[in-house]
């Protein structure tokens, strides 16, 4: 698939689409999903307020969105690739705005929690729904390159954005209109996409929905989702967190098995056999365990550590925002030219680095000397992992399988960042209450126990993503012909996946 200056949609339709209107459209949806995954952060003390929440049910309104968001994001790229992106697309963003003015004009605390929870389904569509229209734009090389370059960009200066706006509209209108302001951008968006995007989908599409692999795949991403995030409250070693990862490790074995008997599998496993597809997932997983562990103790250590206000703490990442964006621009021009392997082992280091920074970082230190180079050297290694990673997903996947690949990739990240976090805080918390406990209320003594736990995630997060490098050394294919398409690449990924015709079509 080539890319032209515009795109024409169906024989009949007659309509010229053009890619940088496309990636323009796709990133705003992308846009609002990891914005919407910070927003509600320096907000949740006044919804705590405002609906009168304990502490257990605040907690829900964070990890309902971002369980239901993980949990569907493989049925997701397969719905795009089975019913239409661009119709995945466009009802994704209608979810997502009618579950916002839902919380919006929630009053109580069950009707907020279902919300978010619609909220990170409509999540789920738009992001595999616009990532695959994205590939399916720009063909594999230079052009896709930069545009995936572009989306790495604006995802990680999004998620940042989120903190300073939500402390912003929690702080001036209130916490709800951190939901309304979602509502007239979603909805108005759904309505103009058919004027911007063509609509697309597998050329072949199975004559059957695979029902009962999607049952155990998303039941079983749910599931894991959840309890790594339950185990920080409920324990490691109950028979809750123990039943619901035996359940997940069940859940997982039946998928695989289903995969292999029915006829149309919603995951072929044959896809698998594309190596440097193969290694960026796996190497998502530990990159972005690292990047969820990172960011939330970043925000507990300049508030603990440092006092910071979360207003503050939250503009405190603007240059660790920008330098995310440089990184992205930078990582997408050169990995055509030296490959995925040498690209992100240099991000990888570079994250290490920061991270050990930040390890060293002691209390009550300043932000010119102590945080901001550390948030420099991150903010340039996250921002080329990102890219790198997202690109190497992609080598080897055809037009048809846009959908599945999206899906895989974001599945990755979101099931990684929910390890890490959840190792992470084990790490961290472990033996803090009694440290607390001991303090007696003495402020430099409590500063200095939490800045202790903050000190053991960051070297958590380095060693973490220390082995993310050791797999992108040892495991990841070598040279130029790593990131070539289908009809170029080696042995195994021509047996991977034979390439087929890619269906344009009319809106329906």
């Amino acid at each position: 698939m080539a890319v032209h200056s515009s795109i024409t949609e169906g024989a009949g339709g007659g309509r010229r689409y053009k890619p940088g209107a496309i990636l323009a459209f796709v990133c705003l949806g992308q846009f609002m999903v990891f914005i919407d995954v910070s927003i509600v952060n320096l907000a949740l003390p006044s919804i705590q307020r405002g609906l009168h929440m304990s502490n257990v049910d605040l907690n829900y309104v964070v990890t309902a969105y971002a369980t239901v968001l993980g949990g569907f994001l493989l049925l997701g790229g397969r719905l795009a690739d089975t019913y239409g992106r661009r119709r995945m697309f466009q009802a994704g963003l209608a979810v997502f705005a009618l579950a916002s003015l839902v919380s919006g004009l929630s009053h109580n605390t069950a009707t907020l929690i279902t919300a978010r929870g619609v909220q990170g389904l409509g999540s789920a569509l738009i992001s595999t729904a616009a990532l695959s229209i994205l590939t399916n734009t720009f063909a594999e090389g230079p052009e896709r390159n930069k545009a995936l370059g572009v989306w790495g960009s604006l995802t990680g200066i999004a998620s940042i954005l989120g903190v300073i706006v939500g402390g912003v509209l929690a702080g001036g209108p209130g916490w709800r209109w951190i939901f309304y302001i979602n509502v007239p951008i979603g909805l108005g968006a759904a309505a103009l996409a058919v004027l911007v995007v063509p609509e697309s989908r597998a050329a072949k599409r199975p004559k059957r929905f695979d029902f009962l692999g999607t049952i155990t795949i998303t039941g079983a991403l749910l599931l894991l989702i959840f309890t790594l995030g339950e185990a920080l409250t409920v324990g490691w070693n109950t028979p809750r967190t123990i039943g619901s990862l035996v359940g997940v490790g069940a859940l997982m074995v039946a998928f695989v098995v289903i995969e292999m008997l029915v006829k149309d599998p919603m995951v072929p496993l044959r896809i698998f056999r594309l190596r440097t597809m193969r290694i960026a997932n796996l190497s998502a997983l530990l990159v972005f365990g690292t990047f969820g562990a990172m960011f939330f103790f970043f925000s507990l250590f300049m508030q603990q550590a440092y006092g910071y206000s979360p207003t503050r703490a939250g503009f405190a990442y603007v240059p660790l925002a920008v330098c995310v964006a440089v990184g992205a621009g930078v990582a997408s021009g050169m990995i055509t030219k030296v490959a995925a392997r040498p690209v992100l082992i240099v991000g990888l280091l570079m994250t290490v680095g920061g991270l050990l920074l930040m390890v060293r970082a002691p209390v009550g230190g300043t932000y010119p000397v102590d945080l901001l180079p550390a948030f420099l050297v991150v903010g340039l290694g996250c921002g080329v992992c990102y890219v790198t990673l997202q690109i190497a997903a992609f080598v080897g996947i055809t037009g048809e399988q846009a959908g599945l690949g999206a899906g895989l990739s974001n599945t990755s990240q979101q099931a990684g960042g929910a390890i890490g976090l959840a190792i992470a805080s084990t790490i961290a918390y472990s033996g803090l209450a009694a440290k607390l406990t001991a303090a007696h209320g003495n402020v430099r003594l409590l500063q200095t126990a939490q800045a202790a736990a903050n000190h053991r995630a960051f070297l958590f997060a380095a060693c973490y993503c220390f082995g993310a490098v050791l797999l992108a050394v040892f495991m990841m294919p070598r040279g130029q012909a790593s990131m070539q398409g289908p009809a170029a690449a080696s042995a195994d990924i021509a047996a991977a996946e034979e390439p087929v015709a890619y269906e344009e079509r009319q809106p329906m």
